[in-house]
Formats: structure tokens, C-alpha cells, sequence
């Protein structure tokens, strides 16, 4: 397993704030979706796009448990990072986050998602064109840790 980090470097943009200037919590999940898309180009080819239109595997959330723990402002440079902690027969627990240039947690998302097929909407077993290539992004948890 290779446990590494699929990483992106995002500015925090005017439309992603509120009115305060903080990042609107929400748009943590538009920045996750499109931080977990970019992750899925990297690893295929072909794109998310594809896996969606073509080979008809869908990617949906199931579970969300969010950590807020610094604000985000306009104008912030941070960086977007996903890891798997656990990779199921057709699901997949991923550790999202969002940490400041100045190494400071902003935000973190533990979140699952089922692989289904969009022409029944039902749960399908990970694709070996997904699973092979998500094996190095498997990270140790900390209950992997203490085991």
C-alpha cells in the first residue's frame, strides 16, 4: 500500500465565502466533490467523466462527518487533501482536509462512498479499474496505529 495523499493547492475565492469573509461551510463539500473528481482523473485515463457517462459507476456519499476547526478566509492559500483510511468491497472511507500554507487544520471530512451503477442505483462491487489504482492512496488511521 502506497499511503500517500492525493493533494491540491486551492485559493480561497470570494463566491466560497459569506458575508463574515469566511469560507460558507458548505462550500467545503463543493471544494471535497471537486478536490474527489480531480482524484479520479488522475488516477483514469479516461476521467470521472467517463467512469460516469461511459462505464456508468457512480461515486455517491453514504456517510459525512465533518470537523470544523479554523476559518478559512478570502484570499487564503490552502491545500485539499484526500486519503482512503478504509477500502471495502464497494465502498470506500476518505479522510478530507483542508489545511492552511501555514500547516493549520482548517477543516476535516471523514466520508464514505458506495460504488453503484447508475443503471440500477444499486451498490456494485469496487471496479478493478478503480480499486487497483486507489491502493496507493490507502493512508494508517490512527486505531490502525495503536493496533
Amino acid at each position: 500500500m502506497g499511503s500517500k495523499l492525493y493533494e491540491q493547492e486551492h485559493r480561497i475565492r470570494f463566491s466560497e465565502c459569506d458575508p463574515a469573509g469566511i469560507v460558507f461551510y458548505p462550500q467545503y463539500f463543493v471544494l471535497f466533490n471537486d478536490l474527489l473528481e480531480a482524484w479520479i482523473d488522475s488516477m483514469l485515463p479516461e476521467g470521472f467523466h467517463n467512469m460516469i457517462a461511459s462505464k456508468r459507476v457512480g461515486m455517491p456519499s453514504v456517510h459525512l462527518e465533518a470537523d470544523f476547526k479554523a476559518i478559512s478566509r478570502m484570499g487564503d492559500d490552502v491545500v485539499m487533501s484526500l486519503g482512503i483510511e478504509r477500502i471495502g468491497n464497494s465502498s470506500l472511507k476518505l479522510l478530507l482536509r483542508c489545511t492552511g500554507k501555514d500547516g493549520v487544520l482548517r477543516m476535516q471530512v471523514r466520508q464514505t462512498v458506495v460504488t453503484t451503477s447508475l443503471e440500477t442505483h444499486l451498490g456494485i462491487p469496487i471496479p478493478d479499474f478503480l480499486r487497483m489504482p486507489m491502493q496507493d492512496y490507502v493512508i494508517a488511521t490512527q486505531e490502525q496505529a495503536s493496533a
